[in-house]
């Protein structure tokens, strides 16, 4: 993917699935990291479509907000779904891992020193959701979705919310997909 630009903090943070996505598929991409000191005093917030980053750029295609940008991507890559339901079933876990990510936030700005040991105890049950998604496809072999890593990536983006506070069993989430929550990818 010539021409494609994250423009992002220096942190994993909102950016990760997007970067795993394109590394799996082979693609290249620049990055242009922003120091906190010249996102706020900078022109670059009042130019950005919701005064936030990501940003991404696809040549002259300019897009703001991370679950678009992952969507796009998706459609790009043809890891979108097989079909209209397919795509509506990615859309709707990406929607629960945006549920488990705001939860998080919660937790790390606002209530760690008194919700972490909470967090930890309720993540098998907030992950449930999710195994029993997996477990519907193909027993559990493959992927949340169809079969493409779409949802995978959207699986280490569920693993980033609880992963770096705990390292609690996942059960059917750390079945043999060929991706496991806790791999990492380079590229």
């Amino acid at each position: 993917m010539p021409g494609s630009t994250i423009t992002y903090f220096p942190v994993r943070g909102r950016c990760s699935a997007m970067r795993m996505l394109m590394a799996d598929q082979g693609a290249t991409w620049t990055e242009e990291v922003v120091k906190m000191e010249n996102w706020l005093d900078g022109p670059l917030k009042k130019s950005c479509a919701f005064g936030q980053l990501p940003k991404f750029q696809d040549g002259d295609f300019e897009l703001f907000q991370s679950n678009a940008i992952l969507r796009y991507l998706g459609r790009k890559h043809d890891l979108y779904g097989k079909d209209l339901k397919e795509a509506t079933l990615i859309d709707m876990v990406n929607d629960g891992v945006e549920d488990q990510r705001l939860k998080y936030a919660i937790l790390i700005y606002k209530e760690y020193d008194t919700g972490k040991a909470a967090f930890i105890e309720n993540l098998p049950a907030e992950v449930k959701p999710f195994e029993n998604l997996l477990s519907k496809n193909r027993g559990g072999k493959e992927y949340l979705v169809g079969d493409k890593v779409e949802n995978t990536i959207l699986m280490w983006e569920l693993d980033s919310v609880s992963n770096p506070c705990c390292t609690c069993p996942l059960g059917a989430l750390d079945a043999d997909t060929g991706y496991k929550v806790g791999d990492t990818l380079s590229g």
